[in-house]
């Protein structure tokens, strides 16, 4: 008698845990951005459909200030964490076995594996030494302890994607007499885009996300968007914040929407 292949749909009750999983997670996403929309205060009674808590977050000049600065550092960080992480790729994948090789993994990935609030202590620790050294208290910090926790975010991928590439191309690049750089520039490279793209969006969704480093970190005046609506929140539960959270689902969606677009066209 033939054995069946397993098939976890089979697993008692798979059905309904599948079902209750995505109710915990997209249920409470749906109430929040529907009560966006709340002509009233309430969070939990519908007043009629309005606007006007997004013309009041768009008209929020210290909502606009936040919002760019999260903009702007999640760019920053991402980018250079994500050039630092193909490097460090590169660097543990295009190379034969060495010592230490195994703890250069582990210490590339540690902020994965250390609780954020315990990292979070700290870069506190460390830059207010520096602050204190200096006198320098811009956001050069906050663009550095950002870039270093989202490095492992943008690391994974990318070396993700390095160990599925075919060598034998590279290897061929080189018997046509292609230089090491060449040959990344016109064959690694291009077909290493979509892990790029990948740890980027990583990074980038990890940066405007993280409260923690922020908060350890941060100086006056350098509220991210995180960290201003959990000041607001402890104040007051307003529809304002449901609008502002709903924006930047709707900011994280198009980033996931693109790097899908990108990595189908590159896979085509």
């Amino acid at each position: 008698m033939a054995r069946r292949s397993f098939e976890v749909r089979r697993i008692p009750g798979f059905g309904a845990i599948a079902i209750l999983t995505i109710v915990l997670l997209y249920v409470p996403i749906l109430i929040l951005v529907t009560f966006s929309f709340n002509a009233g205060r309430s969070q939990a009674e519908w007043e009629g459909f309005s606007l006007q808590w997004y013309r009041a977050a768009f008209a929020n000049e210290q909502v606009q200030d936040v919002s760019i600065r999260s903009l702007w550092l999640a760019i920053a960080a991402a980018g250079i964490a994500t050039v630092l992480a193909t490097l460090a790729a590169l660097g543990t994948t295009r190379v034969g076995r060495f010592r230490g090789q195994t703890l250069i993994y582990a210490l590339v990935n540690q902020p994965l594996m250390v609780p954020e609030v315990v990292t979070g202590i700290a870069l506190l620790i460390f830059v207010a030494s520096i602050k204190v050294a200096t006198g320098y208290m811009g956001m050069g910090y906050l663009v550095a302890a950002h870039t270093a926790f989202c490095i492992p975010f943008a690391y994974l991928p990318i070396r993700a994607r390095l160990e599925t590439l075919d060598l034998n191309l590279e290897r061929a690049a080189a018997d046509l007499y292609a230089s090491p750089v060449q040959a990344f520039r016109h064959i690694t490279l291009p077909l290493l885009v979509p892990g790029i793209a990948a740890g980027f969006m990583l990074g980038f969704v990890i940066s405007l996300d993280t409260v923690v480093i922020t908060e350890f970190v941060k100086s006056a005046g350098q509220d991210t968007l995180p960290t201003y609506m959990l000041g607001q929140l402890r104040r007051a539960v307003t529809p304002e914040m449901n609008a502002i959270a709903s924006l930047f689902l709707a900011l994280s969606l198009v980033v996931v929407t693109a790097f899908f677009l990108v990595s189908r066209r590159r896979g085509a």
